[in-house]
């Protein structure tokens, strides 16, 4: 009879410590750490390569529902494809009643695991939807605010205008302009593009 093996997945939604937390709760559950894969927020290659080794019988263990997908279908898509088609086992830490390699004493019990995990599923794809909500109002108020997001931007070189009229003059190559500011290409055109509107405000202001 073919030996269990016992895997572990875990996927960072929005911050890497939430990969890492979700390791230590499997090398917790004693998964050894050559059968946990990972992945980043917004992949499933991992998940896609685990899929493919897990065999009959197998354990998958996952902390939460929420890293088996974004959705409800999601979630319970890849449950089945695991436990139905392939016959395989999953068992979610974070709900101890959920745990298909747990033989069920009645049917009531059968049916309450299966309530459980419809429930959950649906609760974690709420969650995440609040989750994204609450980001897209802060992005939404912050910009109403006049708040930059993102990375915060390369300030103009002191001797830009000067490297500017250098180049356009043809004394200096664009190529030469950058590496003696230190500035990449695409930062090097938003500093153009903003000289010559400066450059346009100032002649019709004058005229």
């Amino acid at each position: 009879m073919k030996q269990r093996i016992e895997y572990g997945y875990a996927r960072g939604f929005s911050k890497d410590k939430e990969a890492a937390i979700q390791l230590s709760a499997l090398q917790e559950a004693k998964i050894l750490r050559e059968n946990i894969f990972v992945d980043q927020a917004g992949e499933k290659e991992k998940l896609k390569k685990l899929t493919n080794n897990l065999q009959a019988g197998d354990l998958l263990v996952i902390k939460s529902l929420s890293q088996l997908g974004y959705t409800c279908n999601e979630i319970l898509n890849e449950w089945t494809t695991i436990t139905n088609t392939m016959g395989a086992h999953i068992r979610v830490l974070d709900m101890n009643l959920v745990d298909t390699s747990v033989k069920r004493k009645t049917i009531s019990d059968s049916f309450v695991t299966e309530l459980v995990l419809q429930i959950m599923t649906f609760v974690a794809q709420q969650e995440r939807d609040h989750i994204r909500q609450r980001q897209a109002e802060g992005i939404a108020y912050a910009r109403a605010q006049g708040r930059h997001l993102g990375r915060p931007r390369i300030p103009k070189p002191i001797n830009f205008n000067y490297m500017y009229d250098q180049w356009r003059a043809g004394v200096i190559s664009a190529e030469e302009a950058m590496a003696k500011m230190s500035l990449k290409r695409s930062t090097f055109e938003r500093f153009v593009k903003e000289r010559k509107e400066e450059l346009k405000r100032g002649i019709e202001k004058a005229s």
